[in-house]
């Protein structure tokens, strides 16, 4: 499994000991309004810990913790996954996905940015992929804009993960020949 370091952010991927610091995050309101709506139990989000890690066994890839180098906390999590149309696993005939989010007190500081260039360059560097999607609900002007700032174009709106997402991508020509992303 691939661990990935910023400047400020050390993304691990999902281990059990970052059980507290993920369902902290994932049982907020505010952090869940455009992903599921739903706040997550302990019991949810150890599950959730337990199957992205039999995806890294599989694909070698799935989600991260975000966890900031300055105290060790979990603040976010990201993905390198492959999108699905329904069910509740990635499917590889799937484009592949980045995402993200953030604990809330954490937002509007960068992380999110710093965090998605260093999986957009995982995916197109060790995984090789050819392009990389996005997606985010259609009122999610936050994600919406780290899309735009990456460099990502907007697609339209399309089915993922059963309902209609508004979705970007960028390709790995498109990537490499990019101006810098801001970091912060």
């Amino acid at each position: 499994m691939t661990i990935l370091t910023t400047e400020r952010l050390r993304l691990a991927p999902f281990d059990d000991a970052h059980l507290d610091g993920l369902n902290a995050m994932n049982s907020d309101p505010e952090v869940m309004r455009y992903l599921s709506g739903k706040l997550e139990t302990r019991e949810e989000t150890l599950d959730i810990i337990r199957r992205v890690k039999a995806r890294w066994a599989e694909f070698g890839f799935s989600w991260w913790s975000f966890i900031e180098r300055a105290n060790g906390e979990v603040i976010g999590a990201g993905c390198i996954q492959h999108l699905r149309k329904t069910g509740t696993s990635p499917d590889p005939a799937c484009p592949l996905e980045i995402g993200w989010r953030l604990r809330h007190d954490r937002w509007h500081r960068g992380f999110a940015i710093e965090a998605a260039v260093a999986m957009a360059d995982f995916a197109f560097d060790r995984l090789r992929a050819d392009l990389l999607l996005a997606v985010c609900h259609p009122e999610n002007a936050a994600s919406a804009s780290l899309m735009k700032r990456l460099g990502m174009r907007y697609r339209g709106i399309e089915t993922w993960h059963d309902r209609e997402l508004a979705t970007y991508e960028t390709t790995s020509a498109e990537w490499r020949t990019r101006a810098d992303v801001p970091s912060a």
